[in-house]
């Protein structure tokens, strides 16, 4: 088809990717290029001339609000028994691989499989290959449970290099080659972690750091083996074996919607995502300041130290396995000016030599004088900016050679203000296809070299340490199950330092794939991705982010950097394993639990209709039919204690009305509540969510818009408030009824103003009596008392400043102990001094059964009618 001439010596594994067949087949089919012995020499630049370097990708600090800022946190999930079978079995002729810890765990779970009538088949750990084939010998396997890593490996300070490696080759190294012989059975994963029972993401930190590897391990399994269970148990540390032992075997029957999973303080607990914007920037780079960077010869990297050393004009010491880039190099300078031509040239050498171009080589090639022009760029842009540029080559797997480079740190600095750990390798190949050899240069460039320049580091002072993570460490990926242990494992390392060094900062980014710039951008890499559903992250964004996080220094130890992601972080069964028939009924807005997401917590989703909701038909601006904002505060609380059934309800906090819920046509509507409950000392704290989804007319496009968010606190103990005793007397001229509601929309079950004047700086309002019921089931946050703060704080705008508001924002609503409608209630409010209002509603003897922190409002356009606002006027203003 392109007049190729046949190559007999042709071999298919050396063109890897269609891209590489494409490249072949362009190259034979354009003009026959001379014999390399006839060619007419290159044009190469002289020895004095200078390698062209472009200016890097750069960094856009208003590019980063474009993407959402989420950080992993322990997410509360249901007992097992509230959950659905995973469909595993657990009986006579069930075959399973053990591999046994050394404190007793193994022996326990033996104990109990056998009882079951299953056939435990224990590998040795100094020699598991062995038993393995015994095992095979017999017949399938149908499961392992890997325990390696309830062993505690010792504080990291006391490991050398060998140490660390035998740790991990025990730990994840036997694992993989476990489930690379087993890949075909397809067997579930059961393993177990002495992280904390949170899998390092509480404020303490991971206790036994190298058993990320393992939970990053199984994480890309289950991406491999969709229809595999796979769970990492994570416990606390103890020397308790029958709790854990029951544990495992409860977590390979039941839940088949999660992989990470763990016990800690009597509960359950998951990993969630939390959405955590950026604060504001609460510190400056300076030039005083000293920067470590490995990795540094990669684009991305390169392009990241040139924005550090812009905004800083520091020290940065710059280590790579790439050898110092020569700036009068003539290969480098042509590479640069002309790559495809050089391309060209590198075939012609290889050919000259008598070696086979095959596109692997010539890739190999341009790679290496890619990353001596990334390195350049790195120099170059730190000195441009005035800054101090010290290139060290290094092995980072190599601990002589990265001591030797850090004794170099020391000596001319003294101290790291900034570690950031960049290196990495990525080779994706299924497991099967995973040779030993790449899985340790994977596992070994960022586990090994993190581990080396943590230790060669150990007596200098150091202040951040951020290690660049992956999409792949947070959620697993298909043939990366290295790559995806790796990252996992310098997360939970980092994680580990707030232990052992509590002054150090740590911040792992998992990234996901770029655009613009680095290697996902090349080939049909980005339209595979957005198949996928994976967006990539714009170059300017990604460039920034670093700069951001070191300026507003917030407390996050981890951070997933990524739009939408796709099949990536999907969830792993359609309820998220959870059995909704098993939690109880929710109340009037948040009626019924559908599923858990891995990432979002529980959802429960619940049908409004205005023809039948008192609340909705009573609420209506122009006719239209809108959820009261104190109704969504109320479905966050409903929703937020279903989980949690014995709990209380002690707030709502931090709630945004970010946008009206409208039911056009008086049609129903479906809304969904997410609820994402973590621990927060004592206390339980659910991030909560309530969105729908619209079909816009004309178009037949799906639009789901995010309403309100907020938190719900919730105690073990009933709450309680401060008791209010001053003296309220009525003063006229008094607001009626009629006066209110000339004023507001409110239909009859949201006319909560009985009465009203003013009190001091402020308003006080008598509770109405006699009103009709707003819903068919009780209330838990006594929603229409927020409602008479809400309005009573409206009368103030109203007879102060001639307007109408709708609510916008609430600091907290929070209850005592019966925050129930009765009568004789008062509502006190006033100005909080920054632009919104506090109130409490309170009884007649002083108890405060509901307080208002913090609400604002955003104003309405048209100003109030004179004859609307006159009452107001002359009752608040005076």
């Amino acid at each position: 088809r392109f007049g190729v001439e046949r190559d007999e010596n042709l071999r298919l594994r050396d063109f890897p990717t269609l891209t590489h067949v494409i490249g072949w087949v362009r190259e034979r089919a354009a003009a026959p290029a001379e014999p390399a012995e006839l060619a007419a020499p290159a044009v190469t630049a002289g020895p004095t001339a200078a390698v062209p370097v472009a200016a890097p990708v750069a960094g856009d600090l208003a590019a980063t609000d474009g993407i959402v800022r989420r950080v992993p946190v322990p997410a509360l999930r249901p007992e097992p028994a509230a959950c659905v079978p995973t469909g595993i079995t657990l009986a006579e002729g069930t075959r399973v691989v053990l591999l046994p810890d050394q404190g007793g765990v193994g022996d326990a779970l033996a104990t109990r499989l056998t009882r079951l009538g299953v056939e435990v088949l224990t590998l040795d750990p100094d020699d598991p290959a062995a038993a393995l084939d015994a095992a095979l010998a017999g017949g399938p396997v149908h499961g392992v449970y890997w325990l390696a890593a309830l062993d505690d490996e010792g504080g990291l300070d006391g490991l050398d290099l060998d140490g660390w490696r035998a740790a991990l080759d025990r730990r994840v190294r036997g694992l993989y080659r476990t489930m690379r012989r087993l890949y075909a059975d397809s067997p579930f994963l059961v393993t177990a972690t002495r992280l904390g029972g949170y899998h390092g993401y509480d404020a303490a930190g991971a206790t036994c750091p190298l058993g990320g590897a393992v939970t990053g391990f199984a994480k890309a399994y289950r991406r491999e083996r969709p229809d595999a269970l796979v769970k990492a148990v994570d416990f606390a540390a103890g020397r308790k074996t029958a709790a854990p032992a029951d544990r495992l075997v409860e977590e390979t029957l039941r839940d088949p919607g999660c992989v990470e999973v763990g016990y800690a303080d009597g509960r359950r607990w998951g990993v969630g995502l939390a959405e955590r914007p950026f604060p504001a920037a609460d510190t400056e780079l300076g030039p005083d300041q000293v920067f470590l960077v490995t990795g540094a010869a990669g684009s991305i990297v390169s392009a990241i130290t040139a924005d550090l050393a812009a905004a800083s004009r520091g020290t940065f010491h710059l280590l790579d396995l790439t050898p110092r880039p020569d700036p009068a190099d003539p290969d480098l300078r042509r590479y640069a000016e002309d790559r495809d031509g050089f391309k060209a040239e590198l075939a012609d050498r290889f050919r000259a030599r008598g070696e086979r171009p095959t596109p692997v080589l010539i890739d190999r090639e341009l790679a290496r004088y890619e990353r001596s022009q990334a390195a350049l760029a790195a120099v170059q842009a730190v000195e441009r900016a005035g800054g101090t540029a010290v290139y060290h080559s290094v092995d980072l797997t190599d601990a002589g050679a990265v001591e030797k480079a850090v004794a170099g740190v020391r000596d001319t600095s003294g101290r790291i203000d900034v570690l950031l750990h960049a290196a990495g390798v990525e080779i994706s190949h299924a497991l099967p296809d995973k040779e030993p050899g790449e899985f340790d240069l994977v596992l070994a460039v960022k586990g090994d070299g993190l581990f080396n320049v943590l230790h060669a580091a150990r007596d200098l002072p150091l202040g951040t340490v951020v290690a660049f993570s992956s999409v792949a460490g947070r959620f697993g990926n298909v043939g990366q199950t290295d790559y995806s242990a790796a990252n996992d494992l310098q997360c939970k390392v980092l994680s580990s330092l707030r232990r052992s060094r509590p002054g150090v900062r740590t911040l792992a980014i998992d990234w996901t794939a770029w655009g613009d710039i680095g290697m996902a951008t090349r080939g049909s890499i980005p339209q595979l991705m957005q198949r996928a559903g994976v967006e990539m992250l714009p170059a300017a964004a990604g460039v920034a982010w670093i700069r951001r996080e070191l300026t507003c220094r917030t407390a996050d130890g981890e951070v997933v950097v990524a739009g939408q992601l796709g099949a990536m972080a999907a969830g792993y069964h359609g309820t998220g394993g959870l059995d909704p028939a098993s939690l109880p009924a929710g109340g009037p807005v948040a009626t019924r639990a559908v599923g858990l997401d891995v990432h979002d917590g529980l959802v429960v989703d619940t049908t409004l209709d205005p023809a039948t909701t008192p609340f909705l038909n009573d609420h209506r601006i122009d006719g239209i039919p809108v959820l009261p904002g104190v109704m969504g505060i109320e479905a966050f609380a409903e929703a937020a204690r279903l989980l949690v059934p014995g709990w209380s309800v002690v707030a709502v906090e931090n709630v945004d009305f970010a946008a009206p819920v409208k039911f056009y046509r008086d049609e129903p509507r479906t809304l969904r509540v997410t609820a994402l409950l973590r621990p927060d000392g004592a206390d339980l704290l659910a991030e909560c969510r309530l969105s729908a989804e619209r079909t816009l007319p004309g178009s037949g496009q799906v639009q789901r818009t995010t309403h309100f968010t907020g938190s719900v606190r919730l105690a073990a103990q009933p709450p309680s408030l401060d008791r209010d005793d001053g003296a309220v007397r009525p003063q006229p001229p008094e607001l009626s009824p009629d006066d209110v509601y000339r004023l507001y929309f409110h239909g009859p079950a949201y006319q909560v103003v009985g009465s009203a004047w003013r009190h001091g700086d402020g308003v006080a309002a008598r509770f109405a009596d006699g009103l009709p019921g707003q819903a068919d089931a009780p209330t838990l946050s006594g929603p229409r008392l927020a409602e008479l703060c809400f309005q009573t704080a409206g009368l103030w705008e109203a007879g102060r400043e001639g307007r109408l508001a709708l609510p916008a924002h609430v600091d907290a609503v929070r209850l005592g102990p019966e925050p129930a409608e009765r009568a004789g209630l008062l509502a006190l409010a006033r100005p909080d001094g920054h632009g919104g209002f506090d109130c409490l509603v309170r009884d007649d003897d002083g108890a405060v059964v509901l307080r208002v922190d913090g609400y604002r409002t955003v104003r309405l356009p048209d100003a109030l009618p004179e004859d609307v606002c006159a009452p107001f006027r002359a009752a608040i203003d005076g």
